[in-house]
């Protein structure tokens, strides 16, 4: 256990002002309670040492290493031409929606969904559009009649992919149909794979721009290491883009922007990360699944009424207590107050039809998990 209280942690530290008291378990914000990896932080110590934090650029090492991980993990094979330093996931999707769409545009999502793929087209004066996705077999599915019609006039849609809120893998299959579509309806795709790194065996991940040339041609695909290492503090992301016309537009429109000048930290972690970060990240994933596995059985044996989508990639879990006949105030106060634990409210991620819904962050130690199932549990029973 690592106290992160005080660290000027959102997680943690801004419990009070979001949920009204700060004596709640965090398992809202999605980044770990586990401490950076230490080839990440002695890289990081290594520069310091140096005593001088000027302006930078990315190195050499830096884009080696980051083109090694995507060849070797998901067969993207790529030079730093193709590729654009990022500050961040979603400052990169709202720079693509600045770039590629105007006031009123329409931009598809499929809900339940991350809130910044809700909030950055209304944000913008874009237009909305939503799909909502099914439960087949325990996992969220896409409804693919639903998803075509919706996709008629939408200028982008916005992908996560593994999905977030509940680390869904989307297969090759269904990565097709979603490009064959987007083909038909001249329809730009925002591959946000963040969460590519966490994919949990034996899941294997599929990035979007893989599946064939017609998606290839058609996206933007963002990657980070943040998730994967515990780093997201630094703000160090990458944009991959195959379509050289589509490329020269958004890169030089980043480039106006001046936004490829990330933090000195920024390059020093990714770099390590990806170049010295495969055994840390097996043993993390093994760790994750085993989380996973106990909110499986408890969910089983002592709240077999709680309907969970959990994780085949990620962290994240997505839990349905309808069943209990609490109304969603009922509910959200019950779990702050009596289970005195803080989740994300499921209206967030696509409005009321979510509202007896949550999301729960897994990424912690077993202990903490335990602790917060048994007083969810233990509420659940008076």
């Amino acid at each position: 256990m690592i106290d992160r209280k005080g660290t000027d942690c959102f997680k943690w530290d801004a419990l009070q002002s979001m949920y009204g008291r700060d004596d709640l378990t965090p398992m809202w914000v999605a980044d770990m309670d586990f401490r950076s990896p230490d080839f990440v932080m002695e890289a990081i110590r290594r520069r310091c040492e140096h005593g001088v934090l000027g302006y930078t650029m990315p190195s050499k090492g830096y884009w080696q290493a980051v083109t090694a991980w995507l060849e070797r993990r998901y067969g993207i094979k790529t030079t730093k031409d193709n590729l654009h330093f990022i500050p961040g996931i979603v400052a990169g999707i709202a720079y693509a929606l600045l770039c590629f769409t105007q006031p009123g545009d329409k931009v598809l999502v499929t809900t339940p969904v991350y809130p910044p793929f809700l909030n950055l087209p209304k944000d913008s004066g874009r237009t909305l559009v939503c799909s909502p996705l099914k439960i087949e077999d325990g996992r969220f599915a896409i409804d693919f009649d639903d998803f075509e019609r919706k996709a008629e006039g939408c200028k982008v849609f916005i992908m996560s992919n593994p999905h977030n809120p509940a680390g869904t893998v989307w297969g090759r299959e269904v990565l097709r149909k979603i490009a064959e579509i987007c083909e038909r309806h001249n329809v730009l795709v925002i591959s946000d794979e963040i969460h590519a790194d966490l994919t949990l065996p034996p899941h294997k991940h599929v990035s979007y721009s893989t599946v064939g040339e017609t998606a290839a041609n058609n996206s933007i695909t963002f990657m980070a290491p943040s998730k994967t290492f515990n780093i997201a503090g630094l703000g160090s992301s990458v944009c991959y883009m195959a379509n050289p016309d589509l490329r020269k537009r958004f890169f030089g429109w980043l480039d106006s922007l001046g936004v490829a000048g990330g933090n000195i930290f920024a390059f020093t972690a990714a770099e390590a990360a990806f170049r010295e970060g495969e055994e840390w990240l097996r043993q993390m994933l093994d760790y994750l699944r085993g989380n996973v596995q106990v909110l499986d059985s408890f969910l089983k044996e002592k709240m077999p009424r709680v309907k969970a989508v959990l994780p085949e990639a990620s962290y994240l879990a997505w839990l349905d207590f309808s069943d209990y006949g609490l109304t969603h105030k009922q509910l959200a106060d019950k779990l702050l107050n009596e289970a005195r634990v803080a989740l994300n409210d499921g209206t967030t991620f696509g409005g009321k039809e979510y509202e007896h819904c949550f999301r729960m962050n897994l990424g912690c130690p077993r202990t903490m998990l335990a602790d917060a199932l048994e007083r969810i549990a233990a509420m659940l029973e008076n």
